[in-house]
């Protein structure tokens, strides 16, 4: 009877491991997408990504509701049928002139259904990994292992999206795309016919009134500030390389330092790939060293690399593989090399620091709730939002102060995680 429940366990937690990589494929897929609308509409960079986090909003404490009526097999079913259809939505789009602002409004549509998923995906994943590793640090050690799934995701897409865009022009549409689109959509298909077949052991969860779940969940001051640092923490993870990617597909023409979104998107690639050797490090090293240590160590760190990518000049310059000789064939796609600021692999290198930050400040903010964790789920899922306001406003500012400078406004909210760690994670019940 045991060996059967640590079958079912084990199956549960890899079911919920490929989910993890799922959330990012769809998540990631917004930034690169992004440089398209761009070049029809001087605003529409970031509003794809604000309409896939907007969903979080909507959805975040009913996803927490789903949980505990129907279960959580059932709810990432729900999760990957909403992603079917929005990235069905999404393709249609591709079959639009781009030149007409109702395709635009399509291509919103899609990417705010598939928010709908991702957000349910999360408010799945992240509880269910903390309960079947029984919380504390075995718990995050789990989330930090489906995190490295998740960064692998996130490397792959916008590897993908960025060699099939190249360089962008007034002619570039979503048509470019539209083989990523499909292979999302066999993804998904996929997936859930892998969920609905395997017999998943989930964790017991109370069937309590939900208004009364929130509340008592709230109550918790750990929870509330870590619902905070979370809204900051997913703006800084989509932020970083979002407006990366913006600052070198900017044209040379308009003043931009590469003009080539195949590039910035490799770029960006690199540092969702140390997202992955961080999570990676962290499922090994999460067992023994403490989520609050490891939170004020990569806030630290990652505030002092951002404040160096600000202050440092722009004449200092790195060369990338291939701007010399022949483009570098990676099977795929191919990288045609050039010169970026040395910056930007400053900017790259804290993708090593926020690749812990998510299942930290989750595992801490749940600590010792108990019955109350699906609700706190929900209201965590909520406040994921932040993931598409927070880059919004830094794109907005970029306008302003430029690219480089919007960056202060991460600063800003590393140092409240910083502050997070040091003394708003206690748990004072």
């Amino acid at each position: 009877m045991t060996q059967t429940k640590n079958n079912g366990t084990t199956i549960a937690i890899i079911a919920m491991m490929f989910l993890f990589a799922m959330i990012s494929f769809v998540t990631n897929m917004a930034a690169p997408f992004g440089t398209i609308w761009k070049e029809h509409y001087e605003w529409a960079g970031m509003m794809g990504n604000m309409m896939n986090f907007a969903a979080y909003l909507f959805m975040g404490i009913p996803a927490g509701m789903m949980i505990t009526k129907i279960g959580y097999k059932r709810t990432a079913l729900v999760a990957l049928a909403l992603g079917f259809i929005g990235i069905c939505v999404q393709y249609l789009s591709s079959t639009l002139s781009a030149e007409a602002i109702s395709t635009y409004v399509v291509y919103l549509l899609g990417a705010f259904i598939c928010g709908f998923c991702v957000c349910i995906l999360n408010t799945v994943v992240n509880p269910m990994l903390n309960l079947l590793g029984g919380g504390g640090n075995r718990g995050n050690q789990l989330i930090q292992t489906g995190g490295t799934l998740n960064s692998l995701a996130g490397t792959l897409t916008p590897l993908l999206a960025g060699s099939m865009i190249g360089t962008i022009t007034k002619d570039t549409s979503m048509t470019a795309v539209a083989p990523l689109l499909m292979i999302a959509m066999a993804i998904f298909a996929f997936s859930f016919v892998i969920i609905y077949f395997t017999k998943i052991t989930e964790p017991e969860t109370e069937k309590s009134d939900v208004l009364a779940g929130v509340k008592g969940a709230l109550g918790y001051r750990h929870l509330v500030l870590g619902i905070i640092a979370i809204f900051f923490y997913v703006g800084i993870e989509v932020g970083i390389p979002g407006q990366l990617i913006f600052y070198l597909s900017e044209p040379i023409a308009k003043g931009g330092v590469l003009g080539s979104t195949a590039i910035a998107g490799t770029i960006a690639a690199i540092y969702w790939l140390l997202m992955l050797v961080g999570r990676f490090t962290s499922s090994f090293i999460s067992g023994k060293v403490s989520s609050r240590t490891q939170l004020i160590v990569v806030s630290t760190v990652a505030i002092a690399l951002i404040i160096i990518a600000i202050i440092m000049p722009t004449s200092s310059t790195i060369t990338l593989p291939g701007s010399e000789a022949s483009p570098v064939d990676l099977a795929i796609f191919k990288f045609t090399g050039g010169t970026i600021p040395v910056k930007c692999v400053f900017l790259v290198l804290c993708g090593l620091c926020t690749s812990v930050m998510w299942g930290g400040i989750f595992n801490l903010a749940t600590e010792g709730l108990g019955k109350y964790t699906a609700s706190a789920s929900g209201l965590f899922m909520t406040m994921v939002v932040g993931g598409g306001v927070m880059p919004l406003i830094q794109n907005l500012m970029a306008g302003t102060v430029g690219d480089i400078n919007s960056y202060w406004l991460v600063v800003a909210m590393l140092a409240y995680l910083l502050v997070y760690g040091l003394v708003g994670c206690k748990n004072e019940k």
